[in-house]
């Protein structure tokens, strides 16, 4: 299968930072402990590579990593320095940590900069693209109760983050979110729309919006449906600025692109 279309691209909120409509999630290239997936082994370095040439055939320059994702930064950092020329925008988080098999949060200011400066480090970049909050369920008292979002703003006056992002779990926490940071990732599928308020508060606002759960069929919807009348209806929807779909198969890659291309 061969792709001959490029992703279009749009940008993260008046950033000038451009992101495909479609991204590439990474967190089993680092983590396969405590997911909601079957049993997989970690992809070897040559599937990464093949992952990213084609992604970079398509115009996919949007990468999705965390340090919860276990060695995912490492590897795509490594990854990336192995190529001769990256025109990925990476996107990370801060906030959540998977440690020794257990996740745990921690959005204090010590732990904000350290998360930062280790980013930096393990993506060997200058300057972190974007990094997303990585709220817990209670994202609203992380915003309102924790001086996470304070500390990302001074890491960005000193030149260390490109962009800032909210990763909520609740409809309340993203319709915040997008008033105080330059984009907002929610879960939004065609079987579940709760966050379709906060899709469209963003849009009003000119804020990205970066679609985690695409693929969610919704309890009582038929998850055999096509892919492509999977995703239409999410990245066709007025405000979603790019959909990300995480995968370890060169295979499903080529097929989420064709799908969005479609």
């Amino acid at each position: 299968m061969e792709i001959t279309m490029t992703l279009p691209t749009l940008p993260i909120s008046r950033t000038g930072i451009e992101v495909s409509r479609l991204g590439l999630g990474t967190v089993k290239w680092g983590r396969n402990q405590q997911v909601k997936y079957p049993a997989f082994e970690l992809p070897d370095d040559s599937t990464l590579h093949a992952l990213l040439d084609i992604a970079e055939s398509a115009g996919l320059n949007l990468l999705d990593t965390a340090p919860a994702y276990g060695i995912a930064e490492e590897r795509l950092g490594k990854i990336l320095a192995e190529r001769r020329q990256s025109p990925f925008v990476v996107m990370t988080k801060t906030g959540e940590e998977f440690i020794n098999g257990m996740s745990f949060y921690d959005f204090s200011v010590q732990h904000t900069e350290s998360s930062v400066i280790r980013s930096l480090r393990r993506l060997r970049s200058e300057a972190l693209d974007l990094v997303m909050v990585h709220c817990s369920a209670n994202d609203l008292g992380v915003l309102d109760q924790t001086p996470v979002l304070e500390n990302l703003q001074k890491l960005r006056d000193k030149g260390h983050i490109r962009a800032i992002g909210v990763s909520t779990m609740t409809v309340e926490g993203g319709l915040l979110a997008v008033e105080v940071s330059d984009a907002v990732m929610v879960p939004f599928s065609f079987g579940y729309q709760a966050h379709l308020p906060v899709i469209e508060k963003a849009h009003r606002l000119g804020k990205a919006v970066f679609i985690k759960r695409a693929l969610y069929s919704g309890p009582a919807q038929d998850s055999q449906l096509p892919l492509r009348e999977m995703l239409s209806p999410v990245i066709q929807t007025p405000g979603v600025t790019s959909v990300i779909a995480g995968t370890i198969n060169p295979l499903h890659l080529k097929e989420n692109i064709e799908a969005l291309l479609a």
